[in-house]
Order: C-alpha cells, then structure tokens, then sequence
C-alpha cells in the first residue's frame, strides 16, 4: 500500500528515502542538459563556422528558452498534468531533441535544440518540486535535502560536462571514433542516459505516494475536479507547437529579444494576479520569494559565462597543466566536481548550525553567495598575471576560481529551490519554481549578452590582448557581485519579515 503524503514526511533520520530514485533521474537529465550545454558554444565555433560574438548569442538564446519553458512546465503541472506526467514528456522530448542532434548535427542543429528546450522546461521545475513535497512546512532538514540532490544534479553535470565535449573535440575516446561521428556520438550519449532517467522514474515513482499526481486525481492531497483528458492531450500538442517557433527565435537571435522583452512584464502581470486571490500572510511571502527570483537574475547573468564566454577563454588561453585534462572539459564540469563534494557537507553544516541556533537566515546565505561569486571572479582576473607571451594561462590556477565561485553557487542555488517551495502556497508551486528558472533564463539572457560584448571588444587583437580583455571584463563582473551581496545583507532584517516563519 502507497504511503501518505503524512508518512512520507515523517521520515527519520536526515533524509527521506524516496530522494534517492528523484537524485537519480535528475543525475541522468542533467547528464543530457550539461552535456549538450558544455558544447554548444564550441560546436557553433568549430562546426557551424559562427562568429565568437553570434555564437554568445545563440548560446545566451538557446539557454534563455530553456529556462523560459520551465515557467511553462511548471504552469501547465499545476493546473493540468501534474509533476509526474510533466517529467515524464519532458523527458520523452529531451530523448527525441538528443536523437535528432545524434543523428546530424550540422543540419538538424536548431531543431534538435528545440526539443530538448522544451522537454526540459516540463522535467526540470517538477522533479524539483516532488523533492520540496517531501518535506512538511519549515522542516530544517529540506535546505540538506535540497543540497544532496543538488549533488545529484551536479554528478550528472560532472559526467556529462566533461564526456560530451571531450568525446566531440575527439580528446576522449579520439582512436576508437571515427573523426566524421564523434559529434553524433555525443550527441547520442545524452540520449542515451536520457532513456536511463525516465526508465528509473518509471520503476520507483510508486514510492512518492500522492505527491505529484495529476489535478483531480482520486488520490491526490489537493481535491479538485478531474482535468478533462482533451486539455491534457491539449498541452501536448500545444508543447509540439512551440517547437518550431523556439527553433526560429533562437536561430534568430532577435526574435529572443523579443520574447524577453515580453515575457517578464506579462509574468509578473500573472503572478500579481494570482498573489491577489491569497491571504495577507501568503502575499507578505510571495514578495519575499520575489525579491530572491529578482536577485537570482544577476547572479546568473555573471555565473553563466561558463558556457559562453568561458567556454572560448578554456580554448584559446589555457593551458593543460593540471593532469593534462581538457580546459574545456575542466570548465564544464569543474564546478560539479567540487559541488559533489562540498554539497552534502555544507547541507549538513546548515543542520549543525540550526541545532545550535547560528544558522544564517536565507538571505545572508544569498548575499553570501555573491561574494563568493565575486571573489571568484577576482581569480578569473588574477589569471592574467599567469600568462605567457603567446596568452596562455594556468590551468590549475582557473580551476581554483572554480572552487571560489562553487562556494558562492552552493549558498544561492540549492537554497533557492528551497526557499520557492517553502515561500510558496500549495497550488503554485510548480508556478513559482517556474519562475525561479524563468528568472535563470533572464540570467542567461544577460549572460550571452555579456559574453558577446567581450568577443567584440577583443576583435582583431592577440591572443595576449584578448586574454586581457577577457580579464578586465571578469574583474567588472567581480565587482557587481560584490556589490549586490552587500545589499542583500543590508536589506535581510526587511526580506525577513516578509518571510515571517519561514527560515
């Protein structure tokens, strides 16, 4: 017989049992999203023959949609499918997008792009979801939950960053792959533990009891009446719509801006809306959960030059010196390979901290992740001091900055799906963890529109030149970090009284 929702939650111990077949389809959907993220800037480069500034772009594009849709996924759980039956066509999406890629990557590129965008705004924001469900209200243990299954997250980061694009650049498995397939290759990888993940969802989601079944079930904690099956196929065939339309908007990076500059205001139009139906209490929480989405948004706008801006300083100004590794393998999984480690002791750090009353409260944790992040950007600068004549730089010395700005990743980024689950009322959940990823999108947005700007500034220059250039703008990022830590900090006494109860 299926547990309720009540045993689940009263599980012993420090975490719940069913967060461990959650980790594992997460593991393997970020395997598939971190795989193809950590090679989209070099294969526009190297393949699709794209300028460095078009392909920061593109790349900005490209993740900005895929962030975007999570707002949608989450919507469309809340109201009509559920977070079970969300995931699961997400992952069946993000499973074609991979094949089509797989199967030619020169041709079908945007296309296969656009599947796996919209697969993955329907998995991601649900499967954080049925995680936050595990926990009641105010539960200390969620934000160490939240931290392991970040861990989970970012050991599929780790395995994906590094396999795919070293398997593409022909640096992994180069003798045993034909030079013409090592793209398809792994493009075809990310498929394949894609099929792995739904596969382990499948067989282990009767242990979730009712969390995440769809609206109007019969067993499901919140009664309402039975979604008609034409608006379930509905979203379906709505979600097959969109795939196009994405492919053109990000093939036509001005069409992006567009949607950008739309999909905000009309967002947040909705969310005051739906914030008008609830108590007091509730809405005081709401404006709390608001002012980290809108915080959220810079932060990633300057984390996420990994995939963009990074991505071409790992291939033009670094060196091998550390195990003769691939730079560009080492940015992309670097940070999973620390956040593995670091996550599970920091989550329990917060435990200890909690039992002795000296947990910081969220909003220093986020101010505290700025400053991490800024400091880390200050190594990216002090890289330069490194260089030799020709613009090479250390490795190892890059790598620390990874681990600087990992710490600053770990206090803003598991936290925040925390904070969205527990700030949120019952019936928009899924919505404000859409919104929370809807505000990554605009961090990606900010972040390809960065990276373009320094591809430019470094036109036409050396490659010593444009190492410097690379680190002058990194030390103006540092700054911005620095500066909005402060200000969270500042600010914590006010957001905490939105927050009322909440930690």
């Amino acid at each position: 017989m299926a547990q309720t929702l009540e045993q689940i939650q009263n599980f012993k111990g420090k975490y719940p049992k069913q967060i461990w077949p959650l980790f594992f389809s997460e593991m393997w959907e970020r395997f598939c999203f971190y795989g193809m993220r950590g090679m989209l800037v070099f294969f526009m480069i190297s393949q699709l023959n794209l300028e460095e500034e078009q392909a920061n772009l593109q790349y900005g594009a490209t993740q900005a949609f895929v962030y975007a849709f999570t707002f949608v996924g989450g919507l469309f759980a809340d109201k009509i499918l559920g977070f079970r039956k969300s995931l699961f066509w997400g992952g069946l999406l993000m499973i074609v997008g991979s094949l089509i890629l797989a199967t030619d990557p020169h041709r079908f590129f945007f296309l296969g792009i656009a599947f796996t965008v919209v697969g993955t705004g329907f998995f991601k924001p649900n499967i954080s979801s049925m995680v936050g469900q595990l926990y009641k209200p105010n539960d200390s243990r969620a934000d160490a939950g939240f931290s392991l299954f970040y861990a989970g997250i970012n050991l599929g980061a780790l395995l994906g960053g590094y396999l795919c694009i070293a398997i593409g650049k022909g640096e992994l498995f180069g003798e045993i792959i034909p030079a013409g397939i090592r793209w398809n290759v792994a493009f075809g990888l990310a498929a394949i533990v894609m099929v792995i993940s739904l596969i382990n969802f499948i067989f282990t989601q009767k242990t979730l009891g009712t969390i995440g079944l769809q609206p109007g079930h019969p067993l499901s904690d919140i009664k309402s009446a039975i979604i008609p099956k034409w608006k379930e196929y509905g979203v379906y065939v709505l979600s097959l719509i969109f795939v196009p339309l994405i492919m053109i908007m990000v093939a036509k990076t001005e069409y992006t801006d567009y949607f950008m500059y739309t999909i905000g205001p009309l967002t947040l139009i909705y969310l005051f809306y739906e914030m008008s139906k609830v108590t007091s209490e509730q809405r005081k929480k709401l404006w709390a959960a608001l002012i980290f989405i809108l915080f959220s948004i810079l932060f990633w706008g300057i984390y996420e030059q990994s995939g963009g801006s990074l991505s071409i300083f790992a291939a033009k100004n670094l060196n091998k010196d550390l195990l003769g590794l691939d730079p560009n393998g080492i940015n992309n999984s670097g940070g999973a390979f620390f956040i593995i480690f670091l996550a599970p002791l920091l989550g329990l750090l917060w435990i200890w901290l909690s039992k002795r009353k000296l947990e910081p409260n969220t909003i220093i944790k986020f101010g505290l992740g700025f400053v991490f992040l800024g400091l880390g950007y200050y190594t990216l600068f002090a890289t330069k001091f490194f260089a030799n004549a020709e613009g090479i730089t250390s490795l190892r010395f890059f790598t620390i900055a990874l681990l600087v700005i990992t710490f600053g990743e770990l206090c803003l980024s598991p936290i925040g799906l925390s904070i969205m689950t527990k700030l949120s009322t019952k019936n928009l959940q899924g919505m404000m963890m859409g919104l929370w990823f809807l505000a990554s999108a605009y961090g990606q947005y900010v972040a390809g529109l960065i990276g373009a700007n320094m591809a430019t500034t470094k036109s036409g220059t050396s490659n010593l030149e444009a190492l410097i250039s690379y680190a002058e703008g990194y030390k103006q990022l540092a700054i911005y970090a620095i500066v909005a830590g402060i200000i969270l900090m500042l600010i914590s006494p006010l957001v905490k009284k939105l927050m009322q109860d909440v930690r």
